[in-house]
């Protein structure tokens, strides 16, 4: 069976990003099914995602920490660390300012709504946030990236307990993908 780095380096640009929101649409179908299954309504997630000052001002706080403890960490430790078999370099290198901003909306949205609003609602923090992990499969075999991901995710999750807020999951869960896209898109 190929990796999932070489079968990425077999695809055009188009086809990856198709791939993510082929994921991403899998990921939201789920979160519909899971939804409907689970709380007997596919719109009762939505009635989580309320706007306030505060879920904007929290989701950033929590996007800008855990993206300045990413950069320290890509600072002082070996690059061998981050390897995702550049994965995440072929996503964003070449990709379009807004095209960043809008697939950051969309990966933070699906995965939010499944993964804390769902799951993390009707199975616990601990299953949601493993679950979570795992589906970044690509960091499986990367013991720091894989822990790094799962804390991150309890962490998440433990921000949507204290707000009861699901936009300010989505927020920090989009700060997080579009500053760390930036920074693959625009580092020489």
């Amino acid at each position: 069976m190929q990796k999932q780095s070489e079968i990425v380096k077999t695809l055009s640009d188009k086809e990856l990003y198709a791939n993510v929101y082929m994921t991403q649409v899998g990921i939201f179908v789920l979160a519909l099914i899971s939804a409907f299954f689970f709380q007997g309504s596919v719109f009762e997630h939505f009635t989580k995602i309320i706007y306030t000052n505060e879920a904007l001002l929290y989701g950033s706080i929590f996007a800008f920490i855990a993206v300045a403890l990413n950069l320290f960490f890509t600072s002082i430790l070996p690059s061998s660390y981050f390897d995702d078999g550049g994965i995440n370099e072929r996503i964003f290198r070449r990709m379009h300012p807004l095209h960043i901003v809008f697939i950051s909306m969309v990966v933070a949205v699906s995965e939010e709504i499944l993964f804390r609003a769902i799951l993390q609602e009707e199975l616990g923090l601990i299953i949601a946030s493993v679950i979570f992990a795992l589906i970044h499969i690509r960091y499986v075999t990367k013991p720091f990236l894989f822990g790094f991901v799962i804390i991150l995710s309890f962490a998440l999750g433990i921000l949507y307990m204290w707000t009861g807020n699901l936009l300010t999951v989505i927020v920090a869960h989009f700060l997080i993908d579009a500053i760390l896209g930036f920074i693959i898109r625009y580092k020489r």
